[in-house]
């Protein structure tokens, strides 16, 4: 696992951009809980640091609306399509995030 923010430092219901390892990785925070995934969709790859969080456990490309489990990665509606996730601890006020 490698430092990859502060929690603090993304806003709840929000998403920031970080670069882990030379790999840019985006950071979402819902209700508490952090997420990490790739920065771009899988379908036509559209930047997801513009996508909306309509519940706590999934993000919608802004492009086309796939909906992505931040949890799995896994899209519902067109399964062919999955998000990269990267495991992710908190310690203290800490993200570290395991891009292997």
């Amino acid at each position: 696992m490698v430092f990859a923010a502060k929690v603090s430092e993304i806003p709840d219901w929000g998403k920031k951009v970080v670069t882990v390892n030379g790999r840019e990785i985006l950071l979402v925070r819902a209700k508490g809980a952090v997420y990490a995934c790739e920065t771009d969709c899988p379908h036509q790859g559209a930047p997801l640091s513009g996508a909306l969080l309509k519940d706590a456990e999934h993000l919608s490309c802004q492009r086309h609306g796939y909906r992505f489990s931040l949890k799995t990665g896994a899209c519902r509606e067109f399964p062919e399509y999955t998000l990269k996730i990267f495991p992710v601890q908190i310690a203290g006020d800490d993200v570290m995030v395991e891009v292997g």
